[in-house]
């Protein structure tokens, strides 16, 4: 029973995320309707489909606080960013060979360079960055300025598209979505139909999308509050529900449980956008925005609550063993990056092998988390290979 009540609540999270993922899906759509193909995948659909590891991570280290929070962050945060750059393009992949949409996908060779160039040296720059003893505020700021650097690059670099207005757009919607539905608002609620809710049979522009995006977001944020209680249930050895007593829980450090449920939960948002993105033809923009998270999540998902908590309750100082484990697993999700980026990069197409292979690697880190939670020699032998490389590049700076 005392991992059924988290889990249970792990579930209803998930289920709130991709109900409120329609929303901000409608109306990032229609806010970078202006945008290049690549350009919106990267920017305005990483960013809005990232507020999960956001809210996260901003909960983790002020509801948890200091060392422990930190940790529920950044294995949200790089957790996060594994799943993306592997299983994200590996069912929108799979999603349209299956449907039958295409039997491969092409993707532009200059956004895998621009974006997994760009990943690389952050979370290159990452290791590096955080490996001291102690956590400050200039740490986050770093952080956010390389991701405001990425983010001017990608709109001053983007290709000139003709302008669509409003009318255009929603022509083009209308066309495309057909009758929109008759439920009653109550029903729309129920369902968490945001757009239904806020648009309803209007049409959409800048007064009711920014609304949209607004109340979406705000109703991840909640379920990230509750997805970070959740967590803290499974990792703590025993915990207090209210009205309902005392559980036991895995007993487990908090950073193992927010690599795998906190970050796949939080990512629900950038596999249906990609996914949609890729049933559209639009494969640049299903890769991007995959790509494009991981840079939000890295530089601001987990810049900006470092530098808030930082700013208002001082450096966080870092234990050893913390420092050790972090150190590892941002070792870890750069090597699996350039392991994604040259799967992508080499070859014409992206195909069934490609993207089961994606899967299976996904599976291998999932085992090694599992294993490395459980003092498997192998997991301890491949997390000690992982602290040597740390140390080796650490040695290089400091």
């Amino acid at each position: 029973m005392g991992i059924v009540i988290p889990i249970i609540l792990v579930t209803f999270c998930s289920l709130v995320i991709w109900r409120s993922v329609d929303g901000f899906t409608v109306a990032s759509d229609y806010l970078g309707r202006n945008l290049s193909d690549g350009v919106k995948g990267a920017t305005i659909n990483a960013i809005a489909s990232s507020m999960p590891e956001l809210f996260t991570t901003m909960f983790f280290l002020f509801f948890l606080d200091d060392i422990e929070g930190f940790s529920g962050g950044i294995g949200t945060t790089a957790g996060s960013a594994i799943f993306n750059a592997m299983i994200i393009p590996a069912i929108a992949i799979l999603s349209v060979i299956y449907s039958g949409v295409t039997n491969h996908v092409e993707v532009s060779k200059k956004v895998v360079l621009r974006d997994g160039i760009a990943l690389i040296v952050t979370e290159f720059i990452l290791i590096v960055l955080i490996s001291g003893h102690k956590l400050e505020w200039w740490h986050g700021m770093v952080l956010m300025l390389m991701y405001a650097v990425y983010i001017t690059y990608m709109l001053t670099s983007m290709t000139k598209v003709e302008s669509v207005d409003s009318h255009e757009y929603n022509a083009q919607m209308d066309g495309d979505s057909g009758v929109k539905s008759n439920r009653s608002l109550i029903e729309h609620g129920l369902r968490l139909d945001l757009e239904s809710l806020i648009i309803g049979k209007k049409q959409i522009k800048g007064s009711n999308a920014w609304p949209l995006l607004i109340t979406s977001t705000l109703t991840i944020a909640v379920s990230c509050y509750l997805l970070v209680l959740a967590c803290e249930w499974i990792g703590s050895k025993s915990y207090h529900v209210p009205y309902f007593g005392y559980f036991d829980g895995l007993d487990i450090p908090i950073l193992f449980v927010a690599l795998i449920i906190a970050s796949m939960a939080s990512s629900i948002p950038d596999t249906i956008i990609s996914m949609k993105d890729a049933k559209k033809g639009n494969y640049d923009d299903a890769v991007s925005n995959a790509l494009g998270s991981n840079m939000f999540d890295i530089c601001f998902a987990l810049g900006f609550p470092l530098f808030l908590y930082t700013i208002i309750n001082g450096p966080i100082e870092m234990t050893p063993e913390i420092i050790d484990m972090s150190g590892e697993l941002r070792v870890l999700l750069w090597l699996l990056t350039v392991v994604v980026f040259l799967i992508f990069y080499l070859g014409k197409y992206m195909g069934k092998t490609k993207a089961f292979g994606l899967l299976g690697i996904y599976l291998l880190f999932g085992a090694y988390v599992v294993g490395l939670s459980l003092d498997h020699p192998i997991a301890i032998a491949t997390s000690e290979a992982l602290r040597d490389m740390l140390h080796t590049i650490n040695g290089f700076f400091y």
